[in-house]
């Protein structure tokens, strides 16, 4: 995977989705610093891949912790899956953000996905 610095990246768990920025790829360790922008959970509790953003919540990372993850664990974003998400999240208002549930949204999504890939984390 040649990631570069500022591309959007997406990692898939059940039904959610964690799309970060790329801060840097450190290709000898096979690791990905990423920078979290947004979560989307399908409220329908089906799997991403059964369904496609029909109903769902979108949780503002921007001002998160940034993560250090295998690189295994991403994919690029597809353009057309980001770009609507993104004017979504940039046209909501500053004062809607709450930091304490979107770190706790992060923390619930990163379990998740420690307890979906262990074997990515050896």
């Amino acid at each position: 995977m040649n990631f570069k610095p500022g591309q959007i990246v997406s990692l898939e768990c059940g039904d959610a989705c964690l799309h970060s920025e790329v801060i840097q790829v450190v290709e000898a360790r096979q690791i990905c610093w990423v920078r979290p922008l947004m979560l989307v959970v399908l409220l329908s509790g089906k799997d991403l891949s059964e369904q496609w953003l029909e109903e769902y919540t979108l949780s503002d990372l921007r001002d998160g912790a940034d993560l250090l993850w295998p690189l295994s664990l991403f994919r690029a974003a597809v353009d057309t899956e980001v770009i609507s998400l993104l004017t979504e999240l940039h046209s909501r208002d500053s004062d809607q953000k709450d930091g304490a549930i979107a770190s706790r949204q992060l923390r619930d999504f990163v379990d998740r996905v420690w307890e979906a890939f262990p074997s990515a984390f050896h």
